[in-house]
C-alpha cells in the first residue's frame, strides 16, 4: 500500500480535525501518501482532492468542524455515482480509505469494500447513534455546549421563575437529551426511544410547584416530533408542541429554546481529541496490516473493531439507569 485517502461525510462533528490529523500522521510514519478528499462522497466522484502531510494538518486538533468540509450526496447512493467514485480511486492510485461520519457514511464505506477498495469507518456523529462504540466522536462536545447553554438558562429561568423547554439534537437518538438532562439537573427529559405521558409530566410539573420549584427545565430529542402524525403540528419542532401540549393542560407559562446548530461547532473537548487521535491512528494501522473492512470503534476504554456491515446492524438500548436517575434527582 502506497496512498491512502481521508474523507468527512454527512454531519460535521467536533474532534473531525484531530481524527484527519492522526490518519495523516500515522500514514506518514508508516511512508504512506495521504490524500483529502473534499466535501464527502461528492469530492470523491469529482476528484476533488488535496495531499495531506504532517505540516498540513498542524494547528487543527483544536478546531471544530472538518478542514476537509462535508456534504451529503445523492450522487453517490445510485450505482453509477459509486462506479464513478472507485474509478476515480483508482486513477489517483488510491489503495484504501478512512471514512469518518456517521451511519450514512458507514453505508457509502459498506458498498465501496464490496466492490474491492479497502475501507475503514471512525465513528463521527454528535448523535452517539452507532451502536457498536460507546462514544462517537464529537458527542462529548455537544454535550459540554449544551451543558454551558443550560447553565445560562437556568439562571435566567431562576429569576423569573420560569420553565424552560430545550431542543437538543437526536433524531432517532436521544442520548444528548438523557446525558445533558441528568447533567445539568433537568426536570424531565422527553427522547425518541420511550414513549412519554404528557399527563405525567404536567403533573410532575405541578407538583414541582406544590414543593416551592419555582423554575424547571424540560429537555427534549429533536426526533420525538417524527411519531406526530399532524404534520401542522410537527412543523413547529419538538420543544414547541411539548411547550404547546404542557401549556394546554395546565397554562404554565413556558419558554422554548431551541439549541440548533451550536451543537455541531466549537473546539472538541479533551476526550473528543483524545478519542479522534486514538482511532484515526488505529484506523491507519489496520489499513497497513491488510483489513479491508472495518469499523473502530470504543468500549470500555478499549478500542474495538467490527465488519461495517455488522456494526451497522447491531441496535442500541437505552441507559435505563441514567434515565431514571434525571427523574430520582428531580424531586
Amino acid at each position: 500500500m502506497r496512498r491512502i485517502a481521508v474523507l468527512t461525510s454527512g454531519g460535521d462533528a467536533p474532534g473531525m480535525n484531530a481524527a484527519i490529523r492522526a490518519v495523516t500522521r500515522k500514514a506518514v510514519q508508516e511512508g504512506l501518501e495521504v490524500v483529502g478528499v473534499q466535501r464527502g462522497y461528492q469530492g470523491l466522484i469529482n476528484g476533488d482532492f488535496i495531499e495531506l502531510k504532517s505540516r498540513s494538518v498542524g494547528d487543527i486538533l483544536q478546531r471544530g468542524g472538518t478542514m476537509l468540509k462535508t456534504a451529503r450526496s445523492e450522487e453517490f447512493k445510485t450505482q453509477e455515482g459509486m462506479s464513478k467514485a472507485m474509478l476515480m480511486m483508482k486513477s489517483y492510485q488510491i489503495e484504501g480509505l478512512v471514512g469518518i461520519g456517521g451511519g450514512g457514511t458507514f453505508k457509502g464505506l459498506a458498498k465501496l469494500a464490496e466492490m474491492g477498495m479497502p475501507v475503514i469507518g471512525i465513528p463521527g456523529t454528535i448523535d452517539n447513534d452507532l451502536p457498536y462504540t460507546d462514544f462517537t466522536i464529537g458527542f462529548d462536545t455537544a454535550c459540554n455546549t449544551v451543558i454551558d447553554a443550560m447553565n445560562k438558562i437556568r439562571d435566567t429561568a431562576s429569576s423569573h421563575e420560569r420553565t424552560f423547554v430545550i431542543e437538543v439534537m437526536g433524531m432517532k437518538c436521544g442520548d444528548i437529551a438523557l446525558h445533558t438532562g441528568l447533567a445539568g439537573g433537568a426536570e424531565c427529559i422527553i427522547i425518541p426511544e420511550i414513549p412519554y405521558d404528557i399527563d405525567a409530566i404536567c403533573e410532575k410539573m405541578l407538583e414541582g410547584m406544590r414543593k416551592g420549584k419555582g423554575h424547571s427545565i424540560i429537555v427534549v430529542a429533536e426526533g420525538i416530533i417524527e411519531k406526530v402524525a399532524d404534520p401542522m403540528m410537527a412543523s413547529h419542532g419538538s420543544a414547541h408542541y411539548i411547550a404547546d401540549q404542557i401549556r394546554n393542560k395546565v397554562g404554565m407559562e413556558f419558554r422554548v429554546i431551541v439549541l440548533g446548530h451550536i451543537q455541531r461547532g466549537g473546539a472538541p473537548s479533551v476526550r473528543d481529541r483524545v478519542l479522534a487521535t486514538r482511532l484515526g491512528a488505529r484506523a491507519t494501522e489496520l489499513l497497513v496490516s491488510g483489513v479491508n473492512d472495518a469499523a473502530v470503534g470504543i468500549k470500555d476504554e478499549g478500542i474495538v473493531r467490527f465488519p461495517l456491515k455488522e456494526a451497522l446492524a447491531m441496535s442500541k438500548s437505552v441507559n435505563m439507569e441514567i434515565y431514571r436517575l434525571v427523574d430520582e434527582m428531580s424531586i
